[in-house]
C-alpha cells in the first residue's frame, strides 16, 4: 500500500541536499506521513468495521441454534432443517470475518511498522537542526507535530468552517435588517 510513498522516501534519500531541495524532500515525506496515517485510520476504522459484522453474524448463529432446537422440541422436521442450513451459513460467515480480522489486524501491525520507518526516515533526511530536536523531544514525551498530526488538520478544517458559517450567519442577518424583515 505504502510502495509508492516509500519509494518517493527512498528517491528523496538519494536526491541532492541544497538547504531548497531538503525542504522540498522533507516536505514530500511529511505529506507522505500524513498519507500514511490517514491510511492507518482507515485500516482501524475497517478492523472496528469487522468486529461489528462478526459480532452480528454470532448473534445470528445463536438465533438460528436457538429455532432449530424451538423446532425440534416441537418435532417440526422441516423448520430443523431451515435453522440447520442457517446455522452453517452463519458458522461459514464467521470463519471467514475471522480470518478477515485476523488479516486486518496484521496489515495493522505492518502499515504501523512502516509508518515508524517512514518517520525515521523523515527525521534522517530532515537533519538536526535545534527545532527537530525540540520536535523529538516533544513527540517522545506523546505530543504531536502539528504538521504530521491529521487530527489537527481536521481541526483546523471544522473551525475555518464554522468561521465562514458564522460570517454567512452575519451577512445574512444585516440583509435581513435592510430588507426590514
Amino acid at each position: 500500500m505504502f510502495e509508492r510513498l516509500r519509494a518517493a522516501i527512498d528517491a528523496a534519500l538519494d536526491a541532492a541536499t541544497s538547504p531548497q531541495d531538503k525542504r522540498d524532500i522533507v516536505s514530500g515525506m511529511r505529506d507522505a506521513v500524513i498519507e500514511a496515517h490517514a491510511a492507518v485510520s482507515g485500516l482501524r476504522e475497517g478492523l472496528v468495521r469487522t468486529e461489528q459484522e462478526l459480532a452480528a453474524e454470532q448473534r445470528s448463529l445463536k438465533d438460528a441454534e436457538r429455532r432449530g432446537q424451538l423446532a425440534k422440541d416441537i418435532d417440526d422436521q422441516e423448520t430443523v432443517d431451515v435453522a440447520e442450513r442457517f446455522v452453517t451459513k452463519h458458522r461459514e460467515r464467521m470463519n471467514v470475518l475471522e480470518q478477515k480480522l485476523e488479516a486486518q489486524k496484521a496489515e495493522i501491525v505492518l502499515m504501523d511498522r512502516e509508518l515508524t520507518e517512514m518517520k525515521a526516515q523523515m527525521k534522517k533526511v530532515a537533519g538536526s537542526s535545534s527545532a527537530d530536536n525540540a520536535w523529538r523531544e516533544i513527540e517522545s514525551a506523546g505530543g504531536t507535530r502539528p504538521e504530521t498530526d491529521v487530527k489537527d488538520e481536521l481541526l483546523k478544517h471544522q473551525f475555518d468552517r464554522v468561521a465562514r458559517e458564522a460570517e454567512a450567519d452575519a451577512q445574512l442577518d444585516a440583509l435581513k435588517k435592510r430588507m426590514g424583515r
